[in-house]
């Protein structure tokens, strides 16, 4: 069970309510209104600290004591080393070496240890998991944890406030299916029978989670360079929490080419004047590239779609170089 109250509580005095923004080109593209949460505006870069203010806040002091460990591409060790910092838990975040330089910069920055180890974030996670059961210490899953699937939830809480009507479907990024299990849940927990169509996007390079649904059981792939490097990585052999949330509340896929992405990022520098990492831009990617359409599943123009945009993470030289290949082409 799913504390979505505790969750609140615990984002609500760590974490920023986002902004609901109108996109008013996309809805006049889709034929219905479009809506943009965006957390790439949050107070770390990403809808991450959502989780870790819930996981974080649910230790107890002897926990608190003896620190956290968690792994991460980027987005989720910063989350959980700025939490940390709040709450005065020591904290370390195992990075893969091919982590995105602003986010190593804010992972120190808040505070925490960061350890560049592996060249694959499975393996960087092993270093992660053997080094909590070395120490005693708290291991924070970027994903699959009832209290961290709890607390993404409550951005979907959150859109429902900022609404003046239930909407027909969320989009929203798929990696290890905590922030899309959340949102299910926590809308179909709330609305019931009226809870909108959920719609998990992937990236091509980084699906992991997609070919575990279609697999019916958690699955292992290579990983593969994406400019969606916030969603790489693999769900988990053993994945106790969020494969079930995917499989079972989440009613459609699909998945976003890099070139997509990049026209997404590009989209929302020049468009939106949002700045937008290639992993928080899938979901965009697709309404851009008209892989999802309101018809039959969602059949009510007048109710909105509901965006996420996840992160806004990025390192400048690699916004400048998709940016740059969309000017010159």
């Amino acid at each position: 069970m799913l504390d979505f109250a505790q969750a609140t509580d615990a984002v609500r005095g760590i974490a920023r309510r986002t902004p609901l923004l109108e996109a008013p080109q996309l809805s006049l593209q889709l034929g219905a209104p479009v809506w943009l949460k965006a957390e790439c505006l949050q107070v770390t870069g990403s809808f991450k600290v959502r989780g870790a203010a819930a996981r974080l806040a649910a230790l107890s002091e002897q926990e608190r004591g003896r620190g956290v460990v968690a792994c991460s591409s980027g987005n989720h060790g910063r989350a959980v080393a700025y939490v940390a910092q709040c709450l005065g838990v020591p904290a370390t975040v195992c990075v893969p070496t091919w982590v995105d330089p602003v986010k190593l910069e804010g992972i120190r920055a808040e505070g925490a240890e960061a350890l560049l180890v592996g060249d694959t974030f499975d393996e960087s996670e092993a270093h992660a998991l053997e080094l909590a059961s070395k120490s005693g210490r708290t291991y924070v899953s970027a994903y699959d944890d009832p209290w961290v699937i709890a607390g993404q939830g409550t951005l979907a809480l959150e859109v429902l406030d900022q609404l003046d009507v239930v909407p027909q479907a969320v989009l929203a990024p798929l990696s290890g299916g905590g922030l899309i299990g959340g949102i299910a849940a926590a809308l179909q927990e709330k609305l019931s029978g009226d809870a909108p169509r959920i719609v998990a996007v992937s990236a091509e390079n980084a699906a992991v989670m997609l070919a575990s649904v279609r697999a019916g059981k958690p699955v292992e792939l290579p990983e593969q360079e994406t400019l969606a490097n916030a969603l790489a990585g693999g769900i988990g052999i053993d994945n106790q929490y969020s494969f079930q949330l995917v499989r079972d509340r989440v009613q459609e896929h699909l998945s976003v080419s890099e070139a997509q992405i990049e026209a997404a990022m590009v989209h929302a520098a020049t468009s939106l004047r949002l700045v937008v990492e290639g992993g928080g831009a899938v979901a965009l990617a697709a309404l851009l590239a008209g892989a999802w359409q309101p018809g039959v599943a969602a059949p009510d123009p007048e109710r909105p779609v509901v965006v996420v945009l996840s992160g806004g993470n990025v390192a400048p030289a690699t916004l400048a170089s998709v940016l740059s290949r969309w000017s010159s082409s």
